[in-house]
């Protein structure tokens, strides 16, 4: 053996919390449905079982299953990780416990019992269950998910169910015989079959390790690299695994037939490996190799196993679940007839060959549903299918006939193609195997029933098994290399065990020697025996286990003995589950049992172990009762374990080991001490190991335990054995009973000379004044830790340093400061003694004693030792960094030395200002211990660069960055001293001041601002609604429930809304005019002479008036609710009813149109409902969640509801969600041929997938165009309006692609002839425009640049459809459709303008969009002669007009000049009445073009609220309603309907322009419209102006309109100018082309939210626009909540101050941040500054602290009243501070000043912003008020005071220029500073002779002078000048101290007060100057 077991002989510890073990799962199952079902069994026929629920699965007569539930029951423990909150570090138990069919994982901690997390009930026994984390790539990030999961392996399946409630089925294609977690997924083990000799080549096996990367995977062969050859499959039946683990990724195998075990790296195969596997696999050899051979790769899709099932054994003709399956044949000798059933052996032809393409389509069915849900796709089966049956080994009851001579029904050849080899994922590479053991077989291991990873106390980590036959464990030790992918195995101990367990948590593992006794190892060293108290008494054993009798009693009656007796004889041949992984048959409990009682006197004792968790661990005793026990950990105490890990960290690992080992002995003796003790514990036993006496010692005497425990009665109460040792005597000796008993009879001379030595301590002489004591106090020098004492010592001080800067921490550096002085004084380190009585004056001077040690000793230990002779001290080092001085690296040690480290990297950082001090330069500032050797000397001293400085922000956001990402909180931040912490929270501060927006949440943390914390949390308004909705609704009371949610507007946030608009109800008024629900008034007055029944025909013709604008409104309300409302998942979506009934006043008599008394169309409603549908799914915002199950759960039972369905799906298309409907319901939906669900489908999924270019959505559009099939397809008959939709969802998808083929479609499609027999001749308009507008959209804004499409001639194409001409021959495919001409239309040769026109000119226009294309303009201009303009409709010109101006994008000004300028010449001058002008033709005209002028307008500022642009349209509308009212002349001659559109077209356009802004004026206009409704208003003009309506209140106010290319050509389609007559028309334009607006829909309104209150609240935004070529770079100041530009116009978006917290967006870095923000509800999160309130309660700003002072004419805190700070600051701790310590209460009365001086701290932090400094300000005001009363007990406090100062005195020598970014900015410092000069000059004037015989190195004084000459030492940093005190001797003058001073590196302003000290001490007498006058 290499290693040498080192061992402390015959010690023992005591095991803890004792208690006894059963599996809760146990319990679990006994109340478990399943149990009940038991009962069952007998009384139901196997069929009907089989047939019956999941629950009552397991088949077979009751006794046999009670025995298989006792006998199958196993268990496993791990350590919780999962479900509990990271705040609390609760030590939880993970249990998986399987019994018959059920698995149960049950949680359970200390603290708390345990319960069932998830329990599982399968079909069939469990084999074994597992806990597993499959990895998951994400797509979007590099970052993998991991999926928590259980996976239950049964005979043909494995279930996988993880814990976010995915659940997986997986079939298996062979029989498993285990199957292990790894770091990748599942490893699974292949059943070694007999069959397997039969199918097997021979020298070509099966494989049998196959891995399962994730549920929906397909299983892969793994193959594996053996040391030296190349790769191939693991196919060595030969080769059982034993072992997996994830970190490192390894596997241990056993090989069977050598006996030997290997040692295995897991990990990924490379591409040359898998290519080199599938190489070899593919030899064409005659015949293709074993693996690949088609029959095994045979698809075979149903899973055979099955037969296996208890219902398998049926008649030999019948399969259970038959489907047609085949197994494929050949030469091959994997063939194996699974089929042997059936009698007939016809070769079916299969379903399951599958082509490459299919197989394929199922693995990225298996991408896509991991993607989302599982529920997406069933499990891929094509792995299944490309097993063959022959993996499955023949059904137990089945018959064994192999036919070992196929026939090949198939020829192979014809299939070899058609299979795709399994490519193997992982790959095994052997890293080490055991040496194989020479002599004869019987000698050879057995497999390792045990294998585990432990690690020792020095971080050398192990794997061990544990090989039973030869009572061994194996511990193999192994070294991770450099490049951490390999391990380097180099060596291996063996230690006897019966048994053994790691126990992670405090390094070490139990080990169950052959003896029955447990033994405590950490490695391989041993540390001690383990006494399991009560283990070996004989009254533990029969008190304890009668009870236990009677409950395994319920489990086994006394009838059934005899079969459990039968069946336990067949136990050695099956593996024992109750024992883990043990092979070896051992008892079980309820045998056993029996046995036991019987003779009980034999003694318990321990059997093996299980289940270790952290430091618990089982003992399974030999009467099969389960103990739990824990073993104690290394130390308790934090101080403790720190020096521990400073001692492992310097010393060798064998020395180290030792004290770590005999440190564990003697703190977990048994009957071991309070926590207490612990410390006087670790020093003493630190103190003895070093050589020391310590009963001598007066300080480590009084150390000793406060209770005198007889340590005789501590050893016998729970000591077993009676033989003693040694170590008890050393044990009585070293006792502090023993030094009692010595002092009380013994009185010898050495006891007289320690009480003198007593005595002396309290004299002023030094030691040396008691010699006989010096003789005696000698160290050991042979002691094992004496070498090491100066490196020791080093390491603990620099722990000591560690200790002061953790506020939390420091009460521990006094305990250790003690030890410190003593190693300091012995190794005469007197730098050191002196910094340490300089930080504990009091404490110190209580300490004189020194022990001798040889000084030839003391140089030899040095030289080899770290220890440097200046004693580092932190604070000294951070305060001359503040000074700016140089200083030398600070030396700290990794790992245990963190704050240090941290600390002096900031100040480095931050006020040293190098930038890379975190980076490269990290060793300038510290210099790292390596592990027992010596820093590397380098004395360079490096002085500050004083080159090109970084600007102190910069640093202030660096260093704060980087302390994030050392994990350093707030939390930590306070625990620092604040002396220390002050420059860091300045740093905080200034970040806080100006953050970035695109810092990480813990940055924002750490600087304190809640407001952008909350914002890198992603949460929408709706989502909050809960935290939200609290606050006051702004919505009236509703008169009642029903009415509220019946109008479908119930989802605006009202609390948004009443932001924005509050000063009135117009959101209300948009509501009232928009519902559609309810009954419409319908008031028509009687005339006398009118009868009865034409009055009621008179009420219902006003009625069906009315109707018309009832009809329309659906299309409003669906922009005004747009994106509202989270759907709830279990509830269908709520559709308000569409309400076409009236009441009359007087009595509110019903009016109904179906009463048969006036005509009424037919269909009238059919577009109305589907409008209706639209509205309601257009509620739905796009981020919630919506599945394929719900959207087919919304479809209505009702036929007369499927119009409203296909409005419902066409709105889930334009807001995303039709993507997620599965592609079978879009095929389902299609099918059914209903005309408006084939419409909604079409537009929605193309508008889904937006210019994508989708193949899938192409061809589904394509079958309803039949220009895009293939002339010789069949006819198929769609309607026309499908046709319409589709040609447009082309356009949608191919949206700004240009692509080529289907631009020369739509080209000739534009033009297409009526055919003959009727088709194509109805409606023609609406088809030629939509494909014009798909032309359009497809080429969009592509210009002239159409790139391969110049010889179509598009312009001039369109240009000619647009003017008319010759009709060009057709051209390609669809030649022979248009042949023959049509038999009802007349066309002739010529184009029909009328026809094409309007399709060709929109385009033009959107080919050429904001192009500025003059030449194309020119074409569009209007004509400017008479004669020509009589031929052009005067409709046509409104489009021209638009499409030129959209053209000219840039040329459009809102000015009313601009509008007439596109008037032609003609028209504006003056008419000479000779000319025969058609007054008619002109007017129109006029109008027209005008409307089309003000349309593009609107287009150009849509969404831009823009003032000039809405006046400028606002003229106009209020101009043509002039005309409209004058029934003059001019309004005959343009006739109402021409008036009208053209007035339609102006409001609309001003609701684009004022889109989402609920502009007044627009409403107005809207609701004059909304009255008028008789006369020429039909159905579409009201469409038009609650159109209008809605985009004014676009999604509540949330949306508006964006002017992007995509935009536009939406806005094109929506509102086309030609609105429907009536409410079936759809001639000129499909209606459902009006809901396109949504696409042009963007959220710009940012909405502010107090993150405090989490309401919304106001606040003052900045927002700076680009400069562009009309304005220059402006800034305008905005109240949010408030709608924002278009993003690519802004530079930034700001928070302005005063009242909150600044925050700047810069988007000329990058959008994407604010447009997050935007799409999640614009919710932008705020903070109010403390001393502000919000605008709401203060819209002046008169009522803020700051105010207030102004307004008082005395200082600010005079007027501050503590009372209303609530009002001011939401910080609860200042509102505690101030009802605490500034309120005058009785006992605070005579304390005035103190409460002027807290209430004025308090006020200060307030108006200044930073709360956190309070603290420190009291903590200042505490330091010199000790100082000044002079009870001050360590010099801590003064010390923080400096560090204070010297940043003060840096800051004010930078210049005051930068105070507003300062901390500490007002006079309290001053004062403080001034208070503790005058303090210690006062001292100094007293006492300086004290300071002078401190200086020559005499005495110390007594403890009231000590602590103040301390106070003053550190105060004045007044370095150690026991030996410069010579240099300064000689001086006379100030000027000569000066130089000699200029070494010492005292400060001038101190050095000015020793002065006079100084001097006078070289003229021998003081100079009567008092300091001040220096």
């Amino acid at each position: 053996m290499s290693e040498v077991v080192y061992e402390e002989t015959a010690t023992m510890i005591a095991a803890g919390e004792l208690q006894s073990f059963v599996p809760f799962g146990r319990e679990h199952c006994r109340n478990h449905p399943n149990a009940f079902n038991l009962q069952l069994r007998e009384l139901q026929p196997a069929s009907e079982l089989w047939s019956s629920d999941g629950a009552a699965g397991l088949v077979g007569s009751l006794q046999e299953v009670s025995l298989q539930e006792r006998e199958k029951e196993c268990w496993q423990l791990r350590k919780g990780c999962m479900g509990v909150k990271e705040e609390e570090e609760v030590d939880f138990e993970d249990e998986l416990y399987t019994a018959g069919n059920v698995v149960v994982w049950s949680k359970g901690s200390r603290l708390q019992a345990s319960s069932v997390y998830k329990a599982f009930t399968v079909d069939s026994p469990v084999q074994q269950a597992l806990w597993c984390n499959f990895t998951i790539p994400d797509n979007d990030k590099d970052e993998e998910d991991v999926e928590h999961t259980v996976c239950i392996v049964q005979s043909n399946c494995i279930n996988i169910h993880s814990v976010t409630g995915k659940d997986f089925l997986s079939p298996l294609p062979f029989q498993v015989s285990k199957a292990w977690a790894t770091k990748f997924g599942l490893l699974l083990e292949r059943k070694n079959t007999m069959t397997d000799a039969h199918l097997g080549v021979p020298g070509e096996p099966l494989p049998t390790v196959f891995s399962m990367l994730h549920p929906l995977d397909e299983i892969a062969p793994v193959v594996c690299k053996h040391t030296g050859s190349h790769v191939q499959y693991l196919s060595d039946c030969t080769m059982k695994i034993v072992f997996t683990c994830c970190q490192p990724s390894i596997v241990v195998s056993y090989d069977t037939l050598q006996g030997t075990h290997a040692v295995w790296a897991l990990r990924k195969v490379t591409n040359d490996e898998c290519s080199t596997v599938l190489r070899c696999s593919t030899e064409p050899a005659g015949r293709p190799l074993g693996l690949m051979s088609s029959s095994f790769l045979s698809p075979h899709l149903r899973n055979i196993s099955r037969l296996d099932s208890p219902g398998g054994n049926c008649a030999p003709g019948i399969v259970p679940g038959t489907g047609p399956s085949c197994t494929v044949g050949g030469s091959s000798p994997l063939y194996h007839n699974a089929l042997h059933r059936h009698q007939s052996r016809i070769m079916t032809s299969s379903p399951g060959l599958h082509s490459r393409v299919q197989s394929q389509n199922i693995s990225n069915m298996a991408a896509l549903s991991r993607a989302h849900s599982p529920g997406m796709a069933a499990p891929s089966f094509s792995g299944a299918a490309r097993f063959n049956a022959s993996f499955h080994s023949p059904s137990p009851r089945g018959h064994h006939d192999v036919l070992s001579s196929p026939h090949s029904t198939i020829n192979e050849t014809i299939l070899m193609p058609e299979m795709e080899p399994i490519i193997p994922v992982l790959c095994m590479e052997q890293l080490w195997s055991e040496a194989i053991t020479a002599g004869s077989q019987r000698e050879m291991s057995s497999q390792a029933s045990k294998v585990f990873l432990t690690s020792d106390l020095c971080e050398n980590s192990y794997l061990c098994f544990l090989v039973e036959s030869h009572q061994q464990l194996r511990c193999v030790k192994f070294i991770e290399s450099n490049d951490t992918s390999q391990l380097i195995f180099p060596s291996v101990t063996t230690i006897p065990a019966k048994d053994a367990e790691p126990l992670q948590t405090i390094d070490a593992m139990l080990v169950l020697e052959a003896c029955g006794s447990l033994v405590l190892y950490t490695g391989v060293t041993r540390v001690s025996k383990v006494f399991v108290p009560g283990l070996l008494s004989p009254t533990f054993g029969l008190t304890n286990h009668i009870p236990q009798l009677s409950t395994i009693d319920n489990y086994s009656t006394p009838a059934n003995m005899g079969s459990r007796l039968h069946f336990r004889l067949d136990e050695d041949f099956i593996p024992s589950p109750v024992t883990g992984m043990r092979d070896t048959p051992t008892k079980h409990q309820e045998s056993s049992f029996l046995e036991d009682y019987s003779h009980h006197q034999a003694t318990l004792c321990i059997q093996s172990l299980r289940d270790p968790v952290c430091n618990r661990v089982t003992l399974e005793l030999n009467s099969g009762t389960m103990l739990r026990i824990s073993v104690p950990e290394i130390a308790t105490s934090e101080l403790v374990s720190k020096c521990l890990q400073a001692i492992r960290f310097i010393l060798p690992k064998e020395a180290a080991m030792k004290v770590l080992v005999k440190w564990y002995n003697i703190y977990n003796a048994p009957g071991g001490l309070s926590v207490h003790a612990e410390w006087s514990l670790f020093v003493t036993c630190f103190m003895t190991l070093m050589g020391y006496n310590t009963e001598r010692l007066t300080w480590t005497q009084n150390l000793h335990f406060e209770v005198p425990l007889s340590p005789v009665i501590a050893a016998k109460k729970a000591r077993p054995s009676d033989g003693g040792s040694d170590e008890d005597w050393d044990y009585l000796l070293g006792s502090r009973y023993h030094h009692q008993t010595t002092s009380q009879s013994v009185c010898g001379a050495v006891k007289s000379s320690d009480s003198n030595n007593s005595v002396s301590s309290e004299t002023e002489d030094m030691p040396s004044a008691s010699p006989p004591s010096s003789a005696v106090l000698k160290l050991d020098s042979s002691a094992p830790l004496f070498p090491y004492i100066p490196s020791l010592f080093y390491v603990l001080h620099l722990l000591y340093q560690e200790l002061q800067l953790d506020e939390l921490q420091r009460a521990r550096a006094s305990s250790l400061v003690c030890l410190l002085q003593q190693l300091a004084r012995d190794l005469h380190l007197e730098e050191y003694v002196d910094l340490y009585w300089r930080d504990y004056p009091s404490l110190m001077s209580g300490f004189t004693e020194s022990c001798f040690i040889d000084q030839t000793l003391i140089d030899e230990m040095q030289r080899s030792s770290v220890l440097t002779p200046e004693p580092p001290c932190v604070f000294s080092w951070l305060s001359s960094c503040l000074r700016g001085e140089d200083r030398q690296p600070f030396p700290h040690l990794p790992g245990i030395c963190q704050r240090t480290r941290l600390l002096v990297l900031s100040y480095a950082l931050y006020v040293g200002g190098d930038e890379n001090a975190t980076s490269t330069d990290v060793s300038k500032y510290l210099v790292k211990l390596c592990a027992g050797q010596k820093p590397s000397t380098n004395d360079m001293q490096f002085r500050r660069e004083t080159t090109v400085k970084v600007s102190s922000n910069n640093l202030a956001v660096q260093l704060v960055v980087w302390l994030t990402s050392e994990g350093f909180t707030l939390k930590d931040l306070d625990s620092v001293p604040f002396g220390v912490a002050l420059p860091i929270r300045e740093a905080i501060y200034r970040c806080r001041e100006q953050p970035c927006s695109d810092w990480s949440e813990k940055v924002c943390l750490l600087i304190g601002r809640q407001d952008l914390t909350k914002q890198a949390h992603k949460t929408t308004l709706a989502k909050s609604k809960t935290s939200v909705s609290s606050g006051i609704s702004l919505e009236p009371p509703a008169s009642t429930e029903a009415d509220e949610e019946e109008d479908g507007m119930s989802d605006i946030i009202q609390e948004v809304t009443g932001l924005i608009w509050s000063q009135d109800l117009r959101v209300q008024e948009v509501r009232r005019l928009l519902q559609s629900s309810r009954p419409v008034r319908v008031s028509v007055v009687q005339l006398p002479e009118v009868s009865d029944h034409e009055y009621i025909e008179e009420k219902e013709n006003k009625l069906l008036q009315l109707c018309q604008r009832t009809m329309a409104l659906p299309v409003g309300r669906g922009l005004f609710t747009l994106f509202s409302y989270q759907p709830v998942l279990t509830e269908p979506l709520p559709v308000p009813k569409l309400n076409l009934t009236g009441r009359a006043p007087p009595r509110n008599t019903m009016v109904d149109l179906n009463s048969g008394n006036i005509d009424v169309p037919p269909n009238m409603t059919s577009w109305p409902s589907f409008h209706n549908g639209v509205a309601a799914g257009l509620k739905i915002a796009p981020a919630s969640q919506v599945d394929s199950a719900w959207i087919a759960y919304n479809k209505p039972k009702s036929p007369e509801l499927a119009n409203e369905y296909a409005g419902f799906l066409m709105a889930l298309g334009l807001n995303g969600h039709l993507t997620k409907l599965a592609t079978l319901n879009i095929h389902d939906y299609l099918t059914k041929g209903h005309e408006m669900t084939s419409i909604g489908l079409l537009l929605g999924v193309s508008s889904a997938k937006l210019g994508s270019m989708n193949m899938s959505v192409t061809r589904l559009l394509g079958i309803h165009i039949p220009a895009l099939l293939p002339p010789t397809s069949t006819e198929l008959d769609v309607p026309h309006n499908v046709e319409v939709a589709a040609v447009i969802g082309i356009g949608l998808v191919y949206q700004g692609t240009g692509h080529r083929h289907n631009a020369e479609v739509l080209l000739s499609e534009i033009g297409r002839p009526p055919g003959p027999e009727m088709e194509y001749c109805t409606d023609r308009e609406s088809y030629s425009l939509a494909a014009g507008l798909a032309l359009g959209m497809v080429c969009l804004g592509h210009g002239s640049n159409l790139i391969g499409m110049t010889d179509l001639n598009v312009p001039e194409q369109l240009y000619q459809y647009m003017v008319g001409g010759h009709r060009r021959a057709q051209a390609g495919a669809n030649r022979e459709r248009h042949k023959s001409p049509s038999y009802q239309i007349k066309e002739g040769d010529t184009i029909n303008v009328d026809v094409t026109c309007p399709g060709a000119t929109l385009a033009l226009a959107m080919i050429y969009l904001k192009t500025n294309n003059r030449s194309i303009a020119d074409w569009l201009k209007p004509p400017d002669t008479w004669f020509l303009l009589d031929f052009i409709k005067p409709e046509f010109l409104l489009l021209r007009t638009l499409a030129r101006c959209i053209i000219m994008w840039d040329e459009i000004l809102p000015n009313t000049e601009w509008v007439k300028s596109n008037i032609p010449q003609i028209m504006r001058g003056t008419f000479d009445p000779s000319e025969d002008i058609n007054m008619e033709t002109m007017t129109q005209a006029q109008d027209y073009i005008t409307a089309g002028a003000c349309m593009a307008l609107g287009l150009r500022f849509a969404g831009s609220a823009n003032s000039d642009a809405f006046d400028c349209l606002y003229e106009f509308a209020r101009n043509f309603m002039k005309i409209m009212s004058f029934a003059g002349t001019s309004a005959v001659q343009t006739g109402f309907y021409n008036l009208q559109t053209g007035l339609s077209m102006i409001l609309l356009a001003m609701s684009m322009v004022m889109a989402g802004t609920g502009n007044l004026k627009v409403l107005q206009l809207c609701r004059f419209f909304h009255k008028r409704t008789g006369g020429e208003m039909n159905y579409g003009f009201h469409m038009a102006h609650h159109m209008a309506l809605g985009m004014l209140f676009l999604g509540g106010g949330r949306y508006t309109l964006s002017t992007s290319n995509s935009a536009i050509a939406a806005l094109l389609c929506a509102l086309y100018p030609h609105f429907p007559a009536h409410s079936t028309d759809n001639r000129y334009h499909l209606q459902a082309l009006r809901h396109l607006v949504v696409l042009a829909a963007e959220p710009r309104l940012l909405v502010p939210v107090d993150v405090d209150s989490l309401k919304p609240c106001y606040a003052l935004l900045e927002v700076t626009y680009k400069e562009t070529k009309w304005y220059e770079e402006t800034t305008v100041e905005l109240m949010a909540p408030t709608m924002l530009p278009e993003l690519h116009l802004l530079k930034r978006v700001k928070v302005k101050g005063p009242r909150y917290w600044e925050l700047s967006v810069d988007l000329s870095k990058e959008t994407q941040n604010l447009k997050s923000i935007l799409c999640r509800d614009g919710v932008l999160y705020v903070k109010l500054r403390a001393g502000q309130l919000p605008y709401k309660d203060d819209p002046q700003g008169w009522k803020s602290l700051v105010a207030t002072t102004v307004s008082h004419r005395n200082s600010g805190f005079r007027a501050f009243k503590p009372e209303d700070i609530s009002t001011f600051t939401s910080e609860p701790a200042l509102i505690s501070f101030a009802e605490f310590f500034c309120k005058a209460t009785e006992e605070m009365k005579q304390r005035e000043d103190t409460l002027i001086l807290f209430s004025a701290m308090l006020y200060e932090c307030v108006t200044q912003e930073c709360p956190e400094m309070l603290p420190t300000y009291i903590a200042i005001e505490q330091a010199v008020g000790a100082l000044r009363r002079g009870d001050l007990l360590q010099t801590f406090p003064l010390w923080q005071l400096r560090l204070v100062v010297d940043m003060w005195d840096g800051r004010m020598m930078r210049g005051a220029t930068n105070h507003h970014d300062t901390l500490l900015t007002s006079m309290f410092l001053p004062v403080m500073k001034n208070s503790v000069d005058v303090i210690l000059d006062d001292w100094l004037r007293d006492n300086s002779s004290v300071v002078r015989s401190y200086m020559r190195g005499e005495a110390l004084p007594r403890d009231a002078l000590s602590v103040k000459l301390a106070s003053f030492l550190v105060y004045r940093s007044i370095p150690s000048l026991k030996d410069t005190l010579t240099q300064t001797e000689g001086c006379i003058s100030f000027g000569g101290l000066l130089s000699a001073s200029g070494q010492l590196g005292i400060p001038l302003r101190d050095l000015l007060r020793l002065a006079p000290v100084l001097l006078g001490s070289a003229s021998g007498s003081l100079p009567g100057l008092p300091p001040q006058a220096l």
